[in-house]
């Protein structure tokens, strides 16, 4: 009987990790039997084990006890009539950036190299078959995308994805419950898993490693922002630059204004979210590139279909050879015949990775082919044309439509870049890497869109200076393809990181990815680089910019948050307080929200020294994010007790994901929150009764042992063992844990007839009548005295001066001002 009851133990334990793993949180005293002198034989053993305490059900565990391996919200219909719907409607959001290159790749590239044979073209068209091959479509679509979050793609999802597998975030507030996430899903081991495990210990045992890592993805980060800033500036300008040699009289200066007039509309309808104008974008790029392929194929036919032969990877080296330094400065413009790609995987979320590698492998690739092998052979008849080789080569009488479609499709592009940025900044704000913003969420139906003005008009600002400063689409150009190249070759790094942590991939293959698509990469960067001086210079500088901003402000955000785990209360001092904390307790629920997740944060000190009394329901709320996607609603919350009971204090975490939305209200959130914690104090009597029960068991079990030690006691065992034995043995045939199971006797007492668990109930919902107050902290971050003088200048007046002008804390609740109280407090880290 005894093993039975050990092994029942042993079973609810093994669930019930908090925090490490390995101990209860001191903060949460453990439940035991009283301390009283026990001279019966045997019984110390068991009162010892008791103390000891089997760890309970994550006692921060409320709506997260029931958790399901259901929950995978992008889970996608594989049937093939709503793939290729889906595929149909990427065209409209993925490959507008990508779609819209033909407009400028050939003026850019024979800008630099003259065209002096039919070899000059072939040259370059062989360069653009193959770029566009090897790195859209063999490296993104049949690689990159396969390394997504949960069916979610970007620069951040890599990084969560890593930090995931090791811990290597510079925030130290990961938990063990984190892992029982159900879309956390850590991979099973592989015999590659020592040298995965070497690689994970690396990355955690050098904080310099984790700077580093995070400086790539924020670098990353900072170059999709600056593509936010130049691809409506390019693609706009680019369009309407049609317009020249058309009509008469259109110069440089018409043709700037139009486009600032174009960019101020287009930010100016962002607002209204892509919802309300996204049901024409996917007909709309299906237009777009039925008119490449079309008029591809007619030039093709028409002038010189041998450019055909252009296959042929030898034509690459002869255009090298007779252009020489001319021929890598060329470079710059056949980088732009691949702007866009890295959307692909940006935007995976929306989409599966099988409707994007169908769209792109059987409608953009092959139209995209067919324009430029157009293009070439329109190029071979009329070498003079290069300037406006696209609407040249037009035939006449289709010259306006192909002109709106193409500003149309301009237009989405830049849609989908500036879509794009607001995610960006949205991710890197929920892992604590940006400012907080307004953001504001345009569609009820999809959580994806959103809208954040500061950001937007920004870019518009930005656009109109770099489209009235640069006058043409050359220069733009070579800042463009600095940024394009500098997003991939971050990509290609942690996509390396992850295949030899993540995916324990064959050393050699492994090793091949970085070797093969890191070199084309740099080759791309080193002749892009040297256009610096006439224009490159500018997306280094809009990284730089926001590189700093975002590095800083996580800085200051993790010196703060080790700052608050110093001066954390000490349980000690709150215990000689007693339950009313040394003041008066009042009727009413106190939410106190804080950054730590274990602890008694010092700002709670402030409060009782500042107000008269307190509220006699004390909850400490910290939201959190987890490096996944999106938490399920039913995983979100985590609750724990604070002190003894007669304190009526908890701790709540609310654990978000780097793409959830909080949309709620402070009303809805109040109902929830108050919801999660009758739960928890329902579990948590439950799990009493059950500690309770198997001392019992154990007790009568020794006392009839002792009595008479040869008397078989199988009756006994075969009436104890059931009490889980069995229950989770048919757990484990099933493996699921789609109901939250109460392992309790029949004989132990119901929660409802726990008359303290009532007390509890009634002051709770005496709190509940009595209002919600939210106790906030206006807190100031300084530098210590004796800190550099570097770190005192960007805490005092960086760090400081982007707290200031950020949104506060309040701003993101939509919480009554007369509920909030705020008190000052300085952290000096």
């Amino acid at each position: 009987m005894e093993g039975g009851i050990e092994e029942s133990v042993r079973l609810l334990s093994s669930e019930s990790r908090w925090v490490d793993g390995s101990e209860v949180d001191s903060e949460s005293p453990p439940l035991s039997l009283h301390e009283e002198e026990i001279s019966r034989e045997g019984y110390g053993s068991i009162r010892r084990r008791l103390v000891k305490k089997p760890q309970r059900l994550d006692s921060f565990d409320v709506e997260a006890m029931g958790i399901s391996n259901s929950h995978d919200h992008h889970s996608k219909d594989l049937s093939i009539w709503p793939t290729l719907a889906m595929a149909f409607q990427t065209l409209g959001v993925v490959y507008g950036d990508l779609g819209t290159s033909p407009l400028y790749v050939f003026s850019d590239v024979f800008s630099k190299v003259p065209i002096k044979s039919d070899a000059d073209v072939l040259g370059a068209l062989s360069l653009v078959m193959y770029t566009i091959a090897l790195l859209p479509l063999a490296k993104y679509v049949f690689i990159v995308l396969k390394a997504n979050d949960n069916g979610e793609g970007g620069t951040f999802a890599l990084y969560s994805l890593i930090c995931r597998y090791a811990n290597v975030s510079l925030l130290p507030n990961r938990q063990q419950a984190d892992e029982r996430i159900s879309s956390f899903k850590l991979k099973l081991p592989t015999p590659e898993l020592e040298r995965a495990l070497n690689i994970k210990e690396g990355l955690e045992r050098r904080s310099s490693l984790k700077t580093l890592l995070l400086l790539l993805v924020l670098m990353g980060t900072s170059m999709i922002i600056g593509d936010g800033i130049l691809t409506p500036a390019m693609s706009v300008m680019s369009a309407v630059s049609g317009l020249q040699g058309e009509i008469p009289g259109v110069d440089t200066n018409s043709v700037v204004i139009l486009s600032i007039v174009i960019l101020v509309g287009l930010f100016s309808i962002q607002r209204f979210g892509t919802s309300k104008v996204g049901f024409m974008f996917a007909p709309a790029l299906a237009l777009w590139f039925f008119c490449l392929g079309s008029i591809g194929m007619y030039n093709l036919f028409k002038h010189d279909i041998t450019v055909l032969k252009a296959i042929n990877p030898a034509y690459i080296y002869y255009f090298f050879k007779r252009n020489s330094a001319k021929a890598w400065s060329a470079l710059g413009g056949c980088v732009l015949c691949i702007t866009g790609s890295e959307a692909m995987f940006a935007d995976l979320g929306h989409f599966s990775v099988l409707s994007i590698q169908i769209a792109f492998s059987f409608v953009v690739f092959p139209c995209l082919m067919l324009a430029y092998m157009g293009q070439a052979a329109y190029l071979i008849r009329y070498p003079s044309s290069a300037e406006r080789i696209f609407y040249d080569s037009v035939p006449e009488a289709l010259f306006w439509p192909v002109f709106v479609i193409a500003t149309l499709a301009a237009m989405i592009a830049s849609q989908a870049m500036i879509s794009a940025t607001f995610s960006c900044i949205k991710q890197s704000m929920a892992l604590g890497c940006c400012p907080r913003m307004k953001i504001v969420h345009t569609s009820r139906k999809f959580m994806g869109q959103i809208y954040i003005p500061v950001i937007n008009w920004f870019l518009m600002i930005m656009c109109i200076i770099v489209v009235a400063t640069f006058r043409s689409t050359t220069d733009i150009a070579n800042a463009y393809g600095i940024a394009e190249v500098g997003v991939m070759m971050v990509s290609t790094t942690l996509v390396t990181l992850v295949m030899l942590l993540i995916w324990q991939t064959n050393l050699f293959l492994a090793l091949c990815f970085p070797l093969v698509f890191g070199t084309v990469e740099l080759i791309y960067l080193s002749s892009v680089l040297t256009k610096i001086k006439e224009g490159g210079w500018l997306p280094l500088a809009f990284a730089s910019c926001f590189l700093c901003i975002m590095y800083t402000w996580s800085y200051g955000s993790v010196l703060k948050y080790q700052s608050e785990v110093r001066e954390k209360i000490s349980m000690d001092f709150l215990l000689e307080l007693g339950s009313t904390l040394g003041t008066v307790r009042v009727p009413g629920i106190g939410l106190l929200y804080n950054e730590l997740v274990q602890g008694i944060p010092s700002i709670f000190g402030q409060f009782l020294l500042t107000l008269p009394a307190i509220h006699s329901t004390l909850v400490f709320v910290c939201i959190k994010y987890i490096p996944v996607p999106v938490v399920p609603q039913e995983e979100r919350f985590l609750f724990r007790r604070v002190c003894p009971k007669d304190y009526h204090m908890f701790r709540c975490i609310a654990r978000y994901g780097y793409k959830d939305i909080r949309k709620e209200d402070h009303n809805a959130f109040e109902q929830l929150l108050v919801e999660s914690l009758e739960k928890f104090l329902r579990r948590e009597a439950q799990e009493m009764a059950l500690e309770n029960s198997i001392a019992d068991m154990e007790l009568d079990s020794i006392s009839v042992r002792s009595r008479d030690s040869d008397f078989p006691v199988d009756g006994v065992e075969e009436l104890q063992i059931p009490l889980m034995h069995d229950q989770r043995m048919e757990e484990a045939s099933t493996s699921t844990l789609e109901e939250p199971v109460t392992i309790l006797p029949s004989s132990v007492m119901s929660s409802d007839e726990d008359p303290s668990l009532e007390y509890e109930l009634s002051a709770l919902r005496e709190a509940i009548n009595s209002g919600f107050t939210y106790l906030l902290a206006h807190g100031d971050v300084r530098a210590r005295k004796d800190s550099w003088f570097i770190k005192k200048l960007v805490i005092n007046y960086f760090y400081s001066f982007l707290r200031r002008n950020c949104r506060a804390g309040a701003a993101n609740m939509s919480v009554p001002h007369m509920n909030i109280m705020e008190v000052s407090m300085t952290y000096m880290v």
